[in-house]
């Protein structure tokens, strides 16, 4: 059986994205507001590590509007490149009812998303992330999801999209990790208790 983490920056006030869908909080210490290169690494070796990534329509829109061709723009740094790469490499599965067509290693899933999920989730492989706060929201509320990974930023935005979903009952978790990065943002991790 695989695990599913469901892992996203988030706000101190507990938002993945502020009113209108404004994730312009989540810059840091980088070059142009990008995170701290520290943060981002840490990004990507949680990316590599995973063997399937599973994707909401909001978040699988703004990841392929930049990622496809993020290695090819001047100027990009070599973790850009080696992110941008893994990216269109690793294979993706996106729920959604509205959009038609996807790319870059991706299957799209138009029907039932908690289904799917713990079908794949079933399957023998290794780690599979989530990312979206609906689409975990509804993997949440299943019982599906395994490890929360929350990258606090801090930020307050006072409204938006939050990371948890209401559920209908208590999740028990064991803290894993925690971690400071610059800019003071905060990574805690958490597991599932069974």
């Amino acid at each position: 059986m695989r695990k599913l983490i469901f892992g996203m920056n988030v706000t101190l006030d507990g938002y993945t994205a502020a009113t209108g869908d404004d994730i312009g909080w989540s810059g840091g210490e980088g070059p142009d507001s990008s995170p701290s290169a520290e943060l981002f690494q840490w990004w990507y070796h949680q990316m590599r590590a995973s063997e399937l990534s599973l994707y909401g329509r909001k978040l699988w829109e703004a990841m392929s509007s930049h990622w496809p061709t993020a290695d090819q723009r001047p100027g990009a740094l070599p973790a850009e490149i080696e992110f941008a790469r893994l990216w269109r490499d690793m294979p993706k599965v996106v729920f959604s009812s509205t959009i038609d067509k996807v790319d870059w290693n991706t299957r799209l899933v138009t029907g039932d998303a908690v289904a799917e999920i713990a079908r794949l989730k079933a399957e023998d492989g290794g780690p599979m992330d989530i990312g979206g706060a609906t689409l975990a929201g509804a993997a949440m509320r299943a019982g599906l999801i395994d490890e929360y990974t929350i990258v606090t930023h801090p930020v307050l935005v006072g409204g938006g999209t939050p990371f948890f979903a209401a559920l209908d009952s208590w999740v028990n978790l064991r803290l894993v990790e925690t971690r400071t990065f610059p800019g003071g943002v905060v990574l805690t991790r958490y597991e599932r208790r069974r």
